[in-house]
């Protein structure tokens, strides 16, 4: 049986487990950029289609020219590097508008 649940360091959690922890803090970082703001987000759930490591971390933007873009990861580490990445991807089109 696979498992659904995982615990922040990606370990198997039961559902009861992962409902007490859901309710704490889940943001990993949230940055406004301009009319964007990205979030990244501990889910606990696994969003893995077919093989792999479970995807337990998601980005995601809302607002400005990337608004729903968004990025699943399986670690805090690069949920941590892909949110950076997208924060500096929406202040790269911050600025580049800004000099047209």
């Amino acid at each position: 049986m696979e498992e659904l649940y995982y615990d922040r360091q990606g370990r198997p959690i039961s559902q009861r487990e992962w409902a007490e922890a859901y309710r704490q803090e889940r943001h990993l970082g949230e940055d406004t950029i301009g009319p964007a703001r990205v979030s990244t987000v501990w889910l606990g759930l696994d969003h893995r289609l077919g093989i792999g490591p479970p995807l337990i971390f998601e980005t995601m933007v809302f607002g400005g020219p990337d608004d729903g873009e968004m990025e699943r990861y399986s670690t805090p580490e690069q949920a941590a590097l892909g949110h950076q990445r997208w924060v500096d991807r929406q202040k790269a089109r911050t600025d580049h508008a800004g000099n047209e």
